[in-house]
């Protein structure tokens, strides 16, 4: 892991740009060590620098974990392959066309979730090697598809918050079952892009003895900033 920038925000967090061998990331710390490191990630081709992503981010920091993020292939600027682009375009013509997408997003995100599940393994190896992070772990992010399966497979995560916001391929459903790790699930009743009952059913299969649904009112990108401050109370409940 080799550190390219690095500046002292506001808030006294440490913010440092990295890279892994190709994969370019962040990690912001808060003044104390060793801190719980909380994993938080991205997908849909977003940055690592999506606002929303990096003010969550630093209010988390701020709180007293250590947050990481990293660009998958595919994100932020990294390169997408041929397929991906095809896959996208297919992808963006039937929505035009209001036809049926389902079996599109399990060609599109299945790959994306096997692909990045080794790099954001090799990053967590990294990052707990330095003297400012430790665990547990905790996973937070938009991304469940590739959180059901890092918290299945990767035992040093010990709690996951998901957003119920992107698509879950059918093998991703069926991990569910497998999850046990403490969960916290934020639904958006009313988000466009994402069935309420295919979230609630998703939600019902997670196999964890301890998990909490949130579900408030508005569209993909209304989840309220007080979920976030709840977020932070469930990890602490469970990262310290």
């Amino acid at each position: 892991m080799h550190f390219t920038s690095e500046q002292r925000l506001d808030d006294g967090v440490l913010e440092r740009e990295f890279t892994l061998g190709e994969i370019p990331g962040t990690l912001w710390t808060p003044g104390s060590a060793p801190a719980p490191l909380v994993l938080m990630a991205h997908n849909n081709g977003l940055p690592k620098a999506d606002p929303r992503l990096v003010a969550r981010a630093r209010y988390t920091a701020a709180r007293g974990f250590a947050v990481a993020t990293i660009d998958a292939a595919g994100c932020g600027d990294r390169p997408r392959s041929a397929a991906d682009e095809r896959v996208r375009a297919d992808l963006r013509r039937a929505m035009r066309a209001g036809e049926p997408v389902d079996e599109i997003f399990e060609s599109l995100i299945g790959p994306l979730v096997e692909n990045a599940v080794p790099e954001w393994r090799a990053t967590l190896d990294a990052l707990l090697a330095l003297p400012e992070t430790g665990g547990p772990v905790g996973y937070s992010g938009g991304w469940t598809a590739l959180g059901i399966r890092l918290a299945v497979v990767e035992p040093r995560i010990a709690a996951a918050g998901f957003f119920a916001g992107g698509y879950v391929p059918r093998a991703q459903r069926e991990e569910a079952r497998q999850l046990t790790v403490p969960l916290l699930f934020l639904l958006q009743w009313d988000d466009e892009g994402n069935p309420r009952q295919r979230a609630l059913d998703l939600f019902d299969a997670f196999g964890s003895k301890e998990k909490t649904l949130h579900a408030n009112p508005g569209g993909h990108t209304g989840t309220p900033w007080f979920e976030l401050e709840d977020g932070c109370r469930f990890l602490d409940r469970h990262l310290r």
